[in-house]
């Protein structure tokens, strides 16, 4: 997988890259983010942005102590925190001289043809004007993230967006360094697995349970979202979103966090290295 060659690529961060366990925005992280895709940008790709936070970044800005269970105020709390997360990246985004544009998305929309259509030309568009998609999902009026259900994360929904904008690649940033042999918070000696190709129920295993306190998913999410990918033969890096630097390194070619690829032509088999 050449990453230099990918003209249009999509990243991904999620809550627990952006926000502090307070649920406060991390503002040094999103400026940095903001400034290395504006540069990617300027080298001549076109990037989308998926972004996760809304809700997180809700509970921060009215200063509540914690993530509330209630489905309700969870929808409450992302028309507040969208906004606000919406406000910050317009801001940084502008100070690099990126135009950026909202897209919420729901499963509904999706997964019917004419407004998967109506999707994909609102995207088409947006990328020939030289505009920033940023994408979530519509979560004050859908609750399947929520609740748990499919769409149902923004993994998920990345890998959506990734064929969805015709992209040849995606990048899931995360808070950990990507995929191990082991769980390396209770394994000292787990192993990082660089390069998978095709994700299979052996490789689903090593997944583990959720990720952070402040966001939904977790490596398991993630994994779907490489499998999603594979079979739209895309590619699906997931690497640590804490140093921008591993942005670069990964456009570079240097092998930073796990690189999945799609599943070898006629076969489940996975590979791993």
């Amino acid at each position: 997988m050449e990453w230099k060659n990918a003209e249009i690529v999509v990243v991904k961060v999620g809550t627990s890259t952006l926000t502090y366990d307070s649920g406060k925005v991390n503002l040094r992280r999103l400026e940095e983010l903001c400034r290395t895709l504006s540069d990617l940008q300027n080298s001549g790709k076109k990037l989308v942005l998926v972004s996760s936070g809304a809700i997180g970044v809700g509970v921060g800005k009215l200063g509540l102590a914690r993530r509330p269970e209630e489905t309700e105020k969870k929808q409450a709390l992302a028309a507040v925190g969208q906004c606000e997360l919406m406000f910050l990246y317009d801001k940084f985004f502008g100070e690099y001289g990126q135009t950026v544009a909202q897209v919420l998305l729901t499963a509904d929309v999706v997964n019917y043809d004419r407004g998967r259509e109506n999707v994909q030309n609102t995207f088409r568009e947006l990328l020939a004007m030289g505009v920033i998609p940023i994408v979530n999902e519509n979560d004050t009026v859908e609750t399947q993230e929520l609740e748990g259900h499919n769409f149902g994360d923004n993994d998920t929904l990345s890998a959506v967006v990734a064929g969805l904008c015709g992209a040849q690649g995606l990048v899931i940033l995360t808070d950990i360094d990507g995929l191990y042999d082991k769980d390396p918070r209770k394994e000292p000696g787990a192993k990082l697995i660089h390069r998978v190709v095709g994700v299979t129920p052996e490789i689903e295993a090593l997944a583990g349970g959720a990720g952070s306190d402040r966001g939904t998913g977790g490596m398991a999410t993630k994994l779907k979202a490489a499998r999603l990918c594979g079979d739209l033969g895309i590619p699906c890096a997931v690497i640590a979103g804490d140093d921008r630097e591993n942005l670069y390194r990964l456009m570079a070619g240097e092998a930073v966090g796990t690189l999945f690829l799609p599943p070898e032509p006629g076969g489940e088999r996975s590979e791993t290295v």
